[in-house]
């Protein structure tokens, strides 16, 4: 927190650059992990990572459709974690933060901003370096927790890159008092499914990410809480800073247009988490000994989330988790009974074939539903619900649509 306070007076004296001062969050978290401990990836962990992927990719064949997605198999430490996924978190959290900053400003009396010039734009300086030192704070405590590059459900890391935290596994696996290569294989078995499924369904990165902006677009900024949050701000006490909280300035609006925005994200979140479990469960179902402890024990932590995800859902609004995990597994389960596993994952061509949260009441009759996809043929396959999503990293140049 030290360190926190010196960038935050040396960032005061001049204009960020963006709601977010990332550059702070990236310094905090990387400070607050290596005060917690960031265990370097030993040679031995990067192998038996890269076996695991390996092993998992080759028992996940006969369970999907596609082929692999991994193009690089990776063991990161914590600070990799944060620095490769923090362009998907700046994209996610600017549009929230953009709202608090603006709220900070309307704080200031219109007579009092003629009066303030120039300073008037240390308000937002002020805004961005609050959220940025909290935000790293929240993602050094997730970084501690995650497994994977996909552990939570977003494809937050490079396009083809799947990536396990060693360190993470380890301590999660003594918990479960399970042996870690079993544990880290699962992970893997994970990892490598989500890989699959978002390197072969091109629109499935913009739909998910998308439906995060759209639920985040309807959080709207509590006031009062602001206001009293810097009123405990002493300006002569840079300390008194450390005392500032920003947790419950972000609320769903409660509207007809935020509840549907809510139930998109929980679904998409859903069957993504749905079909990754059933697809992971049937393919290690014979082969691994504790695949059921395991399972249970994986759908459970999706469904409460850990502390690090309930403390960055009270910081930014955002509940990341999917609600109607289980429903949706037993979805998957009997699309692949009725229509086989091409037909199951042939549900994945459009987002118009997924199934809708009623659906979820009856997976059976979804199931069993005549397709017709003479419907379909004036569909554009390769552009719905936006321009696809570039991985963190590649040029935003939406002209060029011939990239996969």
């Amino acid at each position: 927190m030290q360190q926190f306070m010196s960038q935050l007076q040396h960032l005061l004296s001049a204009p960020g650059s963006g709601p977010v001062n990332w550059d702070l969050a990236r310094q905090v978290a990387a400070s607050q992990l290596a005060a917690a401990g960031d265990p370097a990836v030993s040679p031995y962990e990067r192998n038996a990572v890269e076996e695991a992927l390996r092993l998992a990719d080759l028992w996940l064949e006969p369970a999907s459709a596609w082929p692999t997605g991994i193009q690089s198999p990776v063991a990161w430490n914590r600070n990799e974690w944060i620095f490769k996924t923090l362009d998907v978190w700046r994209k996610l959290c600017d549009p929230v933060a953009s709202r608090m900053v603006g709220a900070m400003g309307d704080l200031v009396p219109p007579e009092a901003r003629a009066q303030l010039g120039p300073m008037q734009s240390m308000v937002a300086t002020l805004g961005g370096a609050l959220f940025g030192g909290q935000l790293g704070q929240a993602l050094g405590s997730l970084a501690a927790e995650v497994l994977s590059a996909g552990d939570i459900g977003l494809p937050l890391g490079p396009a083809g890159t799947a990536a396990l935290i060693p360190a993470n596994i380890r301590a999660y696996g003594e918990g479960l008092e399970l042996p870690e290569d079993e544990v880290r294989l699962y992970v893997a078995l994970r990892e490598a499914a989500h890989q699959r499924l978002f390197q072969h369904v091109p629109w499935l990165r913009g739909h998910v990410l998308s439906a995060v902006e759209m639920y985040a677009s309807g959080i709207r900024v509590n006031r009062e809480a602001i206001e009293e949050a810097m009123g405990r701000v002493d300006p002569t006490d840079p300390e008194s800073m450390q005392a500032i909280a920003l947790e419950g300035i972000f609320t769903p609006e409660d509207s007809p247009a935020q509840k549907a925005s809510l139930a998109r994200l929980e679904t998409a979140l859903a069957l993504v988490e749905g079909w990754v479990c059933h697809v992971v469960d049937s393919a290690a179902s014979d082969r691994l000994p504790n695949v059921v402890r395991l399972g249970e024990a994986f759908r459970r932590r999706r469904a409460a989330g850990g502390p690090a995800e309930q403390t960055f859902a009270a910081l930014v609004g955002l509940e990341l988790r999917p609600r109607r995990l289980r429903e949706a597994a037993a979805l998957w389960a009997a699309l692949t009974e009725h229509r086989g596993i091409a037909g199951r994952d042939a549900v994945w061509g459009h987002p118009d074939l997924l199934p809708s949260e009623d659906d979820f009441a009856d997976p059976v009759a979804f199931a069993m539903a005549d397709l017709d996809l003479s419907e379909l043929d004036n569909f554009d396959f390769t552009a719905p619900g936006g321009v696809q999503e570039k991985a963190p990293g590649e040029p935003d140049d939406t002209d060029d649509d011939t990239k996969p």
